[in-house]
């Protein structure tokens, strides 16, 4: 399985760059939300630009906008005047992206939760909610986790237990140990050493599955406390003044 860097370097094109609607292909295919596809790209350093709806770059403004978007706005709002980022695309898509900005702008309107940045949010304190996820045993060995998930991954694109260790800074001792321990407490085999001319290793299929399910289990519970945190601490406590 592809990571969010793989799909994002799959994806780019010559001038480092990623077209917004790459940016939603990539999440899709990954299983993340639109703005960890954002921060990982930033993170690699490359440019997401072309968004219809003006996701990134430079917000464009006009003086000019009709009164229904006010009135719609206000409808959309909550009391404390602010809208949904969801809530105004559909708005922008109706109308006009520069319009509906300008109304949000020059009436007191705030913007909230927008994946990609679609709309310019005020600035203010972030809080994110982190999960870290491993599998043990009943005797608290373990069996699965990020770090081995990602061992297993490079090993699959390098072709080489040396090359994946390289890749994340550990020799090729310590790597083919993490694998060795995996497969004692999973009591599968995950590897296959290649023999003749060009040699190299591969995964098995058993191994391809380990991570599968692992993946979707990560981005399953992720996607659920981004959930509650969104419901409990953004809404509930960091919404009350």
């Amino acid at each position: 399985m592809n990571t969010i860097k793989d799909l994002i370097e799959k994806y780019k094109n010559d001038e480092n760059k990623l077209t917004c609607a790459k940016a939603y292909v990539v999440a899709k295919k990954a299983g993340v939300e639109p703005i960890t596809v954002g921060k990982t790209a930033d993170e690699m350093g490359v440019r997401i630009t072309d968004c219809g709806l003006g996701q990134f770059g430079k917000l464009d403004f006009t003086d000019n906008y009709e009164k229904e978007i006010i009135d719609e706005l206000q409808k959309l709002a909550d009391e404390k005047k602010r809208v949904y980022c969801k809530d105004a695309r559909k708005l922008a898509e109706k109308y006009n992206l520069k319009k509906v900005r300008s109304a949000i702008k020059d009436n007191g309107f705030e913007v909230i939760y927008c994946e990609l940045g679609v709309f310019k949010e005020k600035k203010r304190p972030r809080a994110y909610i982190k999960t870290k996820i491993w599998i043990e045993n009943n005797k608290g060995e373990l069996l699965f986790g990020k770090g081995k998930t990602e061992i297993l991954e490079l090993i699959q694109k390098e072709g080489s237990i040396a090359k994946a260790a390289e890749k994340m800074g550990l020799n090729y001792k310590k790597a083919w140990n993490h694998i060795k321990i995996l497969q004692k407490n999973l009591e599968d085999e995950l590897v296959i050493a290649q023999k003749g001319v060009k040699g190299g290793t591969t995964l098995t299929p058993k191994a391809k599955e380990y991570i599968e399910v692992y993946k979707q289990l990560e981005s399953e519970i992720q996607e659920f406390a981004d959930k509650r945190f969104k419901e409990l601490y953004l809404k509930k406590l960091k919404g009350k003044k």
